[in-house]
């Protein structure tokens, strides 16, 4: 019986970690905010995610904020003669029925003016809040991940 019980814990325990990373905001689902490893002497960081709307109309995310930087920017890449850009932008639009996908080479949101190098570190964790134009505001848990090779910035 406690092998069984022991058993049904450990098959649980993933599907109860992946609630924890994930946040609501009215309709909107916020999935899976993660960071990487901030490399050592690297002024900036990015924070990824993805916002799903589940209601009938758009939503807009207007800013973000985080205690662990003085500014928290958002941010896509285009191309622009060739090249892949970085461009800070005021909103990023969330249409109904759509899942928008904050990700390296993407939306995402720029970590600037870093105040506490030690939230991002792999493993750690910090807040940062989401500011919506309808649904309001969502403080969500970020998770330091190992970096990313591919990604530069």
């Amino acid at each position: 019986m406690l092998k069984k019980a022991l058993l049904l814990a450990a098959l649980l325990l993933p599907a109860s970690l992946v609630h924890v990373h994930e946040y609501k905001a009215g309709l909107l689902l916020i999935g899976h905010p993660w960071s990487m490893e901030l490399p050592p002497n690297a002024p900036t960081v990015a924070a990824y995610f993805t916002i799903e709307n589940k209601g009938d109309s758009a939503d807009r995310l207007i800013s973000v904020d985080t205690p662990i930087a003085g500014q928290a920017q958002l941010h896509e890449h285009v191309h622009v003669d060739g090249l892949m850009k970085m461009q800070h932008v005021q909103a990023v639009d969330i249409p109904a029925g759509a899942k928008v996908a904050f990700a390296p080479m993407a939306w995402h949101v720029m970590l600037l003016d870093i105040k506490d190098r030690s939230k991002l570190v792999v493993g750690q964790r910090f807040p940062m809040t989401l500011h919506f134009e309808k649904a309001g505001d969502v403080e969500v848990q970020v998770v330091v991940q190992k970096q990313a090779s591919e990604h530069q910035h």
